[in-house]
């Protein structure tokens, strides 16, 4: 098991560790969590540590503040505004097929454990492809997703052109992508993409409780079970055995078969 991360290194993100998860926050607020080149390497830092020490991800923004006397209109959260723009003006021809962008969150969906995304403000671009990578997301009224790519002149190249028709079905994933629709909250609930709506003020609250849910499985069972999921058709049924087989020899299902049938008898 790979030793702690020292949060104090980076630079883009907020770190806050516990036994069976890692909460990353971006954190480049003076350009609304825009996705740099320095925010891509110190997430892939976070996989590496991850990979080698399995524990669910929460991955989030900038959290909504209320208003106060110091500041009376608050502070709006945000998840990610998209790719930075300025660094994104500059790229060419091999940055591109380089993937920068879709390596990491390719990698992030292929964690070991769930991986929860906590979305508020704006989650657009780069921002909403990240959301995409995780395998659950939880939003509020204020989230504001969508693919303004082709109005910049480019696609949407880091997962959107097919996770969003796998998430929401391909008429609206057109509209997303080639229509420049930008989705709220509601909408998002209501075709799927997100799983919650909460308040701001609840967000953080409900992803930790969703994480509660999971961190209550077998971790082993989880595992198994995502990458099973994620498996090509045709390694099914196959992969599910194999899979079974390795979960019936551990000594967490029959300790926790045990517990069941205790309890039952009571």
């Amino acid at each position: 098991m790979a030793e702690s991360l020292n949060g104090d290194a980076f630079t883009t993100l907020r770190l806050t560790e516990a036994d069976d998860r890692l909460e990353v926050r971006l954190h480049r607020p003076e350009v609304r969590n825009a996705i740099d080149q320095a925010m891509v390497d110190e997430l892939h830092a976070v996989c590496a540590y991850l990979e080698a020490s399995p524990k669910i991800l929460i991955l989030a923004g900038t959290s909504s503040q209320p208003p106060t006397e110091e500041n009376p209109k608050g502070v709006k959260g945000i998840f990610a505004s998209g790719a930075d723009i300025a660094q994104l003006r500059e790229r060419r021809r091999d940055d591109a097929l380089a993937g920068i962008n879709s390596g990491l969150f390719d990698r992030l969906a292929k964690l070991p454990m769930p991986v929860i995304a906590a979305l508020d403000g704006y989650a657009l671009g780069g921002g909403a492809e990240l959301a995409y990578a995780a395998d659950f997301r939880i939003g509020t009224p204020e989230l504001r997703m969508g693919q303004p790519e082709t109005g910049l002149g480019i696609m949407a190249a880091a997962g959107a052109t097919w996770r969003l028709k796998e998430l929401v079905g391909e008429p609206l994933a057109k509209e997303i992508l080639l229509a420049g629709k930008i989705l709220k909250g509601e909408d998002c609930l209501r075709v799927g993409l997100i799983t919650d709506l909460v308040p701001g003020r609840e967000l953080t609250d409900a992803a930790h409780a969703l994480a509660d849910r999971i961190g209550a499985q077998d971790p082993l069972a989880v595992r198994l079970t995502k990458s099973v999921f994620h498996a090509p058709r045709e390694t099914h049924p196959m992969i599910d055995t194999l899979a079974q087989g390795m979960l019936f020899e551990s000594e967490e299902k029959f300790r926790r078969m045990q517990d069941f049938l205790d309890r039952k008898k009571k």
